[in-house]
């Protein structure tokens, strides 16, 4: 993963979500134009699976349908990637798509001179306990990256051979400084890391944390381990009260004793923004001046937070 001078010697990238199905492209664009002035270096196109709903008949039946409220993924990195000039990284996920699906949309990134991807399980479906492959689909993400290491040489999924891309696919997965919340133990979330580099990950970006000692010690453990790829810090600005309880029970992470201090201090949202961006800006500058090759900002609903923050470095 090579870097941009975004941040006195760091790099920046971040994230953005696809249209809900039937909007405009512009509130994608809205937010990369806030935030194209600090030179990121790469720009995430998220990826949702499908859901699924009942469509009422006019006989009073219903029909089960499989929909993606947020689709075009692949295009929208298309367009980013044409109207900016920056390498757009896409989702690419396990989670509600068979193999056959995921191999077609291999097939239309290479087209489209999009080369690196982030290769992602994803969560488990709305109302599940637990996490359900699809039927003709990959139950992990190390069984996706063997797949796109496969496409890279040029063989497909039914076994037959197709032209070598002209330049393969790099990945990059995820990696969890308070443990993926389905793995057994620290330990064991490590060594499932570890294994996917092995398939060839190039770096490692992390799920959101709030405290850096979490992260240091995360990556001082994966180096113990022998392991010497870029590990790239995710960070998400705080900016609502909800994130309170939200962001713990949905991510399975802690707050610092600091954080939740300055938390129980916040009375409304704008509170909340000003903590958030307070609180990000000393992590990022800490990180910065630990020499992180990059930092990835969890941007969703949180462009001017991240302007904010990126002014402040």
């Amino acid at each position: 993963m090579t870097t941009n001078q975004g941040i006195e010697g760091t790099a920046f990238s971040f994230e953005v979500l696809p249209p809900m199905r039937g909007k405009s492209i512009e509130s994608v664009y809205r937010t990369i134009d806030r935030l194209m002035p600090f030179n990121p270096r790469c720009i995430n196109i998220t990826t949702h699976r499908s859901e699924t709903i009942y469509h009422e008949l006019s006989n009073g039946t219903f029909e089960k349908l499989s929909m993606r409220t947020r689709p075009g993924t692949v295009a929208i990195a298309a367009a980013i990637k044409g109207r900016y000039g920056v390498t757009t990284i896409p989702h690419v996920i396990c989670s509600g798509f068979s193999a056959a699906e995921i191999e077609e949309e291999l097939f239309d990134l290479s087209f489209l001179g999009i080369h690196e991807l982030l290769v992602l399980r994803g969560d488990r479906a709305r109302g599940e306990n637990r996490y359900t492959p699809h039927p003709s689909g990959h139950e992990h993400a190390i069984d996706l990256c063997r797949q796109v290491n496969r496409f890279n040489e040029g063989r497909l999924i039914d076994g037959t051979a197709c032209d070598a891309p002209t330049t393969p696919f790099t990945y990059g997965v995820a990696g969890y400084p308070e443990k993926h919340e389905e793995a057994m133990n620290l330990d064991t979330d490590m060594q499932h890391l570890v294994q996917k580099i092995g398939e060839g990950a190039q770096y490692v970006v992390t799920q959101m944390f709030f405290d850096n000692k979490k992260y240091f010690a995360f990556v001082d453990r994966l180096r113990q381990m022998g392991i010497q790829v870029p590990v790239i810090p995710g960070l998400k600005p705080l900016t609502t009260l909800g994130h309170k309880s939200l962001l713990p029970k949905t991510f399975h992470i802690d707050f610092p004793a600091e954080l939740v201090k300055e938390f129980e201090h916040c009375h409304n949202n704008d509170d909340v923004k000003a903590l958030g961006v307070e609180w990000a800006t000393q992590q990022a500058r800490e990180l910065r001046d630990a020499g992180v090759p990059c930092i990835h900002f969890y941007s969703m609903n949180a462009a001017q937070s991240v302007e904010r923050i990126m002014r402040g470095l």
